[in-house]
């Protein structure tokens, strides 16, 4: 069984100036959870292989995945067509006005995921691919050291990004997805039902969970 954690840090921690750009940006990833996704992706950078990330938004998680590529020579990696995911729409719970288009008159937040790197100073460790993720998974090769679920929460943008991105995942490299809630009163289960998938594919063990924050190792083929 992994270490469950909920409400405490790992033992890998951002500096505080990289812990106070992540706490500052616009997001929804809470502290706790951001501490073990940097976590892993210091351990995972020491495979030397790109870090991607699957739902930038504004970039507040993009902070602690190009902190730790840094930190290891390589490069992170995002991939999002910054229009918004479904409950980020118009009359939805998570609709943030100040990042629509006043021109297109649609969600735009690759200017401030731009910002948010920028101030930063993480622009030079970052590759952001502006799609959608089956498309971008379909044209990409380079193996991966670290894939970050955090996409789309419908059952089909979920198993997409499973689907396209897991396979790309190299021996020992580790899968990380977002809002993994078991009970169906705390959140939606397409993250929940691709977290499954991936353990009992035989490819994945668990390492690690931190509320709803799940990482898992690739240790065998498959999906």
């Amino acid at each position: 069984m992994p270490e469950t954690a909920p409400g405490t840090a790992p033992d890998t921690a951002p500096t505080p100036a990289i812990l106070a750009a992540f706490e500052s940006a616009k997001g929804f990833m809470p502290r706790v959870e951001g501490l073990a996704l940097h976590a892993a992706a210091v351990e995972a950078g020491a495979l030397g292989l790109p870090l991607l990330e699957v739902g930038t938004y504004c970039g507040r998680s993009t902070i602690l995945l190009a902190d730790a590529a840094r930190a290891a020579g390589t490069t992170a990696i995002t991939v999002d067509h910054h229009r918004g995911s479904e409950e980020q729409q118009e009359g939805w719970e998570y609709h943030d006005p100040s990042v629509v288009d006043p021109e297109v008159g649609r969600m735009d937040t690759l200017p401030t995921f731009r910002r948010t790197l920028h101030r930063a100073g993480l622009e030079d460790h970052v590759v952001a691919i502006v799609g959608r993720s089956p498309q971008v998974a379909r044209v990409w090769s380079t193996p991966l050291g670290l894939v970050f679920i955090d996409g789309g929460h419908t059952d089909e943008h979920a198993t997409a990004d499973y689907e396209g991105w897991a396979p790309l995942l190299a021996d020992g490299g580790l899968l990380v997805i977002h809002d993994v809630f078991p009970d169906p009163a705390d959140g939606g289960q397409a993250p929940y039902r691709v977290y499954r998938r991936a353990l009992g594919s035989g490819a994945f063990t668990e390492v690690s969970a931190t509320d709803s924050l799940r990482v898992l190792r690739r240790t065998g083929p498959g999906v």
